[in-house]
């Protein structure tokens, strides 16, 4: 919590020129402790991203490009509201034999895309890296977005994405937009609020242990953020509800 805590100092410190990623470290007790924060919209959001997007993803991952699309188009009738009328979705999943439907709502977690019809546990497990349910935002941040998240912008060319990874951290803007062309519009510089916090800690007995959190900068002086996610080395998840009553 240390290191989650000073993340949060970190990003707070300047609220009109919050980075988008950063990393320290610092001693504490019998431990040296190693903490890297990056905000969640270098990642891709299940719940806003367009097809485009999401179906380019798919492509860079190694999905043929039909499949890519097919892909997105489950992943976006998953999220959209239900339909008045028949619902050619839940037809589909009842005719894979699955025993629900779609949920017709926003994914709760990344992990929800193991539901999805069609997507593999192969696929799902190397798309999560990227993926995120907490940024809010359509775009990408170009400032922090990993190279697969930039090379899944449609009609960049994959010779550019060194070029971009090169300069993104001190062009202007409007040069950066030059470089990407139509893909511009899937970007943004705008960091989230929602930012995701790895603490690294080293125990001088050689024991390690590392923590992941996501958590939500607040406006408001009694509490300047909140746990949205945590994920310990044991891979136990808590969120939300259960989170907030593991906190009291």
């Amino acid at each position: 919590m240390a290191g989650v805590e000073l993340a949060v100092y970190r990003l707070t410190e300047n609220p009109d020129a919050r980075p988008a990623q950063g990393k320290f470290g610092f001693r504490l007790g019998n431990a040296d402790v190693a903490v890297d924060f990056r905000s969640e919209s270098g990642r891709i959001d299940l719940n806003f991203a367009p097809k485009q997007l999401l179906a380019g993803l798919f492509a860079v991952l190694g999905s043929e490009p039909e499949a890519a699309e097919d892909f997105a188009d489950r992943i976006i009738a998953w999220r959209t509201p239900a339909p008045k009328t028949a619902d050619r979705e839940t037809f589909l999943y009842r005719e894979a034999g699955k025993s629900y439907a779609p949920r017709h709502g926003p994914f709760q977690h990344v992990n929800e895309l193991g539901l999805v019809l069609d997507l593999t546990p192969d696929i799902v497990a190397r798309a999560l890296p990227y993926l995120t349910v907490y940024s809010g935002q359509p775009e990408v941040n170009i400032l922090n977005a990993a190279p697969e998240v930039l090379a899944a912008l449609p009609g960049v060319a994959p010779g550019r994405i060194e070029l971009l990874l090169a300069q993104r951290e001190g062009a202007p803007r409007d040069i950066l937009n030059a470089q990407l062309g139509p893909a511009a519009q899937y970007v943004t510089a705008q960091s989230s609020k929602a930012n995701r916090v790895t603490v690294d800690v080293r125990f001088d007995t050689k024991r390690r242990m590392r923590s992941e959190a996501v958590v939500l900068l607040l406006d408001d002086d009694v509490a300047p953020f909140r746990l949205l996610s945590w994920r310990d080395e044991t891979g136990y998840l808590l969120t939300d509800e259960r989170l907030d009553a593991s906190m009291r």
